[in-house]
């Protein structure tokens, strides 16, 4: 990830108090460090006074291909200085709203004044941007002893997500699951509305995938298994070697047509149908883990989404909620075979499934395994009446040592400050799907940003 940090500051002072520049130059210099410490790239700019400096700098990011633009006060700077450059650029804005100095007491050295005083300025640009209609977010703190810095890093998060979205190529394998409709809107809808474009194989290109692969990608793709995974003695090696050939058949097709997410649906898989024949949960899951997106059952919507948040957010799993705990207020998440590896709490055990579901596909195979504890939220794409919604949910994925379901996907999420009863009527009243996303180390307040970026209601559980 990467950003514009933009310094900026008053032509002023360089005329009339030149020798404060040394200090507040080494303290930019410190901010940007701290986001390089923390793994985000940064563009530097010069300080930033006058309106010609500011399309400058902002061209440079735009050039430069920034996720977002960080702002920064070294002092008071006047609005209508940076106000239209703001204003043109598409860039997602951030604003850091800090100071080098963490106490300003009565006993304070006056003269650190001059090295404090930037707020002032951020209330001045932010007032201007919400008068012109500019989307942006804000984070205050002192930028050593405060979380602050980690916000912002939050926040880029979100605004790379949101770029990631209108970028997306979903790859469909089989038509969206007959009589599902909460999901299901139209492709050149979503185009539209967010960029997404769907890429559907035929049966054809799979096929071809399929009937190319070599004896020794199959071997060595067993070999990586091995060394991954836990296999039960229920493996039956004609129907797991079906299995390895259509996740690679499948993995080869996403990598060639630039895919970023993919669903599939399991009622279409056969040689004569997807021509794939086996489910390929494995490649699902792993597909997750290496950054590509996926729903089930022809979700191409919850898929774009789930690619779109990876792209911000490494620990982002889609998820679907099965089973309600009523007495100790937590749900149970499960799928048929998918999940972010990622995030596997316990190494995945590959498994002959319980059944098969198409008329000419193999047996699948799945490596199942428990979700990761810790906090996030639980995301929620769906079409309102209108628009599209985000619905978001702070939650927990609890932790355990052990548990009953190994031969199934299973996590236990326990949504912040409402019971399970409480969660499923907010859940259903505003409509959400039963399709969702789980984003570990994310909050409402990101996911919010994320929403605003996208022109999306949202709605914090």
């Amino acid at each position: 990830m990467k950003i514009g940090l933009l310094p900026l500051y008053v032509k002023l002072y360089d005329d009339v108090a030149s020798d404060i520049r040394p200090r507040l130059n080494a303290f930019y210099e410190k901010i940007a460090v701290a986001f390089g410490n923390r793994g985000i790239e940064v563009v530097r700019s010069p300080f930033c006074r006058l309106r010609p400096e500011f399309h400058d700098a902002i061209s440079l990011f735009e050039r430069e291909k920034a996720d977002a633009l960080v702002t920064i006060h070294m002092a008071y700077s006047p609005s209508l200085e940076s106000i239209e450059a703001l204003c043109d650029t598409t860039l997602p804005i951030i604003v850091l709203d800090t100071t080098e100095t963490l106490e300003f007491t009565n006993e304070q050295d006056p003269e650190e004044l001059m090295y404090c005083h930037g707020i002032h300025g951020v209330m001045d640009m932010c007032s201007m941007l919400t008068q012109r209609g500019v989307e942006y977010t804000i984070a205050a703190g002192h930028w050593e002893t405060s979380d602050v810095i980690d916000r912002v890093c939050g926040y880029v998060r979100a605004a790379c997500a949101a770029g990631a979205l209108r970028n997306a190529r979903v790859g469909l394998v089989g038509e969206s699951f007959a009589g599902m409709g909460d999901f299901r809107v139209a492709y050149s809808e979503l185009a539209e509305r967010f960029g997404i474009r769907v890429c559907k194989p035929s049966t054809a290109d799979l096929r071809g995938y399929y009937e190319s692969l070599t004896e020794t990608e199959v071997e060595a793709e067993k070999a990586a298994n091995r060394a991954l995974y836990d296999f039960s003695d229920t493996i039956i090696d004609k129907e797991y070697t079906e299995s390895v050939r259509s996740c690679l058949a499948l993995r080869k097709y996403v990598k060639d047509n630039a895919l970023t997410a993919f669903s599939v649906n399991f009622m279409r898989i056969g040689p004569n149908d997807a021509g794939i024949t086996s489910m390929p949960f494995l490649e699902c899951c792993k597909s997750m883990q290496n950054g590509i997106g996926y729903a089930g059952e022809g979700d191409v919507m919850t898929a774009a989404f789930t690619g779109a948040l990876l792209a911000g957010y490494k620990d982002t799993t889609f998820v679907e909620i099965f089973c309600p705990d009523w007495k100790n207020d937590i749900i149970f998440l499960s799928h048929m075979g998918e999940v972010n590896y990622g995030i596997a709490d316990t190494k995945p055990l590959v498994c002959r499934a319980g059944r098969k579901y198409a008329a000419e596909d193999e047996y699948p195979y799945a490596g199942y395994a428990r979700m990761k504890g810790g906090k996030g939220v639980y995301v929620n794409i769906s079409r309102a009446r209108e628009d599209y919604r985000l619905f978001v949910a702070p939650a927990e994925m609890l932790s355990y040592d052990h548990d009953t379901f190994t031969g199934a996907i299973r996590g236990w999420m326990k949504p912040e400050n409402y019971t399970t009863a409480e969660f499923l009527e907010e859940h259903s009243r505003w409509g959400a799907t039963h399709h969702s996303i789980f984003v570990y180390g994310a909050t409402a307040e990101e996911m919010e940003y994320f929403g605003k970026l996208l022109q999306i209601e949202t709605v914090i559980l």
